[in-house]
């Protein structure tokens, strides 16, 4: 058995200093209830070290716990209702009517444009004037385009100039009836389209007048002038 070494502990002296003196043993029964108490207060160890409780990396010392993530659709702001919902058949909004001759393709397609535009110049030649005037003004210049002896880029030039003119008469009729299924009273914006397309159609003209004067003037108007003038 190996002897223990005495206990020492601080005492004072009569001069004001310390001295190490040793410590009274304690008695079996004193031992007893200080290791009793010690017992007491010691927290158990774990048993198994694979089981020690770890703490979440969130709640280590200087950093913050991250913020609970929210799932993606309560981040985007609702809808509105009215996107969703149609208020009637004429709101903007509302999906287009099923149209059976939309999806044709081929043969059929090119049957019906063709129907469609024969339908059109018959509303055009029985409801416009002016595109009645203008297509008679073409059956009198295309014979002349087709039989003046010109060169073939002039030719094409005179033939044009007219088939343009139609071409803008009817898109100008039909923004002006576009425009009245709208509304048949008098507005702004109603009246500009109108007179927009009736400057197109001035142009149209004009263009028309240019190509065939610059074309024949010089080729046939000294001969013009000198058969009026032996008259």
């Amino acid at each position: 058995m190996t002897p223990t070494r005495p206990a020492l502990a601080p005492t004072d002296t009569d001069d004001g200093g310390q001295t190490l003196t040793a410590a009274p043993r304690a008695t079996g029964e004193d031992a007893c209830d200080t290791a009793a108490s010690t017992s007491s207060v010691m927290t158990p160890r774990p048993s198994s070290p694979s089981k020690a409780p770890t703490a979440p990396p969130s709640s280590r010392a200087g950093e913050r716990p991250a913020p609970p993530r929210e799932p993606l659709a309560a981040l985007e702001p609702p809808e509105p209702a009215h996107l969703h919902e149609p208020l009637g058949p004429d709101d903007p909004l509302a999906p287009l009517p099923f149209n059976p001759y939309k999806g044709n393709r081929g043969v059929m397609r090119a049957w019906n444009a063709l129907k469609y535009s024969i339908k059109g110049f018959r509303v055009a030649i029985r409801e416009e004037s002016a595109f009645r005037q203008e297509l008679t003004l073409a059956a009198i210049l295309v014979p002349i385009g087709v039989l003046v002896p010109v060169e073939p880029v002039e030719r094409v030039l005179l033939l044009g100039s007219v088939m343009l003119v139609l071409i803008v008469e009817l898109l100008n009729s039909s923004i002006e009836n576009a425009v009245d299924r709208i509304g048949l009273e008098r507005n702004e914006l109603s009246g500009r389209a109108k007179d927009l397309g009736s400057a197109a159609v001035t142009l149209a003209l004009l263009t028309c007048v240019m190509a065939w004067g610059l074309i024949l003037v010089p080729r046939f108007g000294p001969a013009l002038l000198h058969w009026l003038g032996a008259r």
